[in-house]
């Protein structure tokens, strides 16, 4: 899968641009691969696994005909990202919050709340998808989650959600598959507090540990 993206990239580079997006604008160390068999996202940064999610893709299938409500295969951007400064749970009405705050699995509602990421599409097989308004997004029917429940969009619970959509940048490539997930390493944890500090100071001893040693012999 990995050596499928790297040729798709090349090809991009190579004509500049597929529907009208600008390849210099993609953030390419920035992936998202959302699964249709697993019913899972990932989050891949540099190419190492930052975070997985369940998700919830569409009821009706896979596919980008108008008027299907099915959910695109292949690869996406992230177009738009709206609502960072709202809270969790925030409904939202054509993309705008109507200033309700709903809790997961509120009984009798079906909106989209908490965070949008607008996915627009790269290849023919899913150029609609802007046009189709395609999100990845939150949903208070949490219960739904981890099994095919939407009309297209890839949802999301709304924490899930929320944490995605800080970590990804607008141009982040999405990949949407329907095999299961590739096994990928997991980023290492950054080195924290005194950790870091030994690590450092041991970098600058041995750093200058060599350049004494470039120095040659000392007459003493």
């Amino acid at each position: 899968m990995l050596r499928r993206l790297a040729v798709i990239l090349s090809l991009v580079l190579t004509t500049g641009s597929l529907f009208g997006t600008p390849i210099a604008q993609l953030d390419t160390s920035h992936r998202v691969i959302v699964s249709i068999r697993d019913q899972k996202l990932i989050l891949l940064e540099n190419g190492e696994r930052v975070a997985t999610y369940p998700v919830s893709t569409s009821k009706y299938g896979i596919g980008d005909l108008r008027g299907t409500m099915t959910t695109p295969l292949g690869r996406l951007v992230v177009a738009k990202k709206i609502g960072g400064n709202a809270p969790v749970g925030a409904v939202f009405h054509k993309r705008q919050w109507t200033g309700e705050i709903l809790q997961p699995n509120a009984p009798g509602r079906d909106p989209v709340t908490t965070r949008i990421l607008w996915l627009s599409g790269l290849e023919a097989q899913n150029a609609r998808a802007f046009d189709r308004c395609v999100y990845i997004h939150g949903t208070p029917e949490e219960k739904t989650i981890g099994r095919p429940a939407s009309y297209g969009c890839i949802r999301m619970k709304a924490r899930d959600i929320a944490a995605l959509y800080d970590q990804i940048p607008v141009r982040a490539l999405v990949e949407i598959i329907p095999e299961s997930l590739p096994k990928l390493p997991n980023a290492r944890p950054m080195p924290t507090g005194t950790t870091l500090i030994a690590q450092n100071q041991r970098q600058a001893d041995v750093s200058n540990l060599i350049r004494l040693r470039s120095l040659g012999p000392v007459n003493r």
